[in-house]
């Protein structure tokens, strides 16, 4: 029996501004990209294993869900079982979601984002890899996607401390 966390995060061409380096009084350019094509990244994690599972999407709702579940499903195995957190999105708690049996869903109480992991882990990929771009089209956009959590695999220990809380993970301080 295993624990995961999973979310959904959106990026793509209205990109996020965030903070960089520049000398003091001096006013740095950022670029910022004014399209509105967006993909999503689906996330498994599992702070305690550091094991994960990901899938760049153009959309999100019941059927990329029910994929992505069954893509989890088949990296999981048939003898292990993973109880899945998550938050109440509809397509979350949509009776048309297909659940393979080797999963388990446990819903996070409403509006408590905080809870889950996975939240810091597409602030840190966002800031790192998916801001101050200009993305040539949607290929890029997913293909940046793809490259910011495979940046993750080798540095499995940082994908642990991102996702760390002070509930989940006894005697850490965050």
């Amino acid at each position: 029996m295993r624990v995961s966390f999973i979310d959904e995060a959106r990026f793509g061409q209205k990109g996020t501004l965030t903070k960089v380096w520049a000398k003091k009084g001096s006013r740095p350019t950022v670029i910022r990209q004014t399209r509105y094509e967006n993909a999503y990244l689906y996330a498994a994690v599992d702070p305690a294993t550091r094991d994960s599972s990901a899938l760049v999407a153009p959309r999100v709702n019941t059927e990329t869900m029910s994929a992505f579940l069954k893509l989890l499903s088949a990296e999981v195995g048939p003898h292990d079982h993973v109880v899945l957190v998550l938050d109440r999105a509809g397509w979350h708690v949509s009776t048309r979601l297909e659940i393979p049996a080797n999963l388990t869903l446990l819903h996070l109480p409403p509006y408590s984002p905080e809870l889950n992991p996975v939240e810091r882990l597409w602030l840190y990929l966002k800031s790192h890899f998916l801001s101050n771009r200009v993305f040539t089209d949607y290929d890029h956009l997913l293909q940046a996607g793809t490259d910011a959590y495979r940046a993750l695999e080798p540095q499995r220990d940082r994908l642990k401390s991102i996702c760390a809380t002070a509930w989940l993970t006894p005697g850490i301080q965050t």
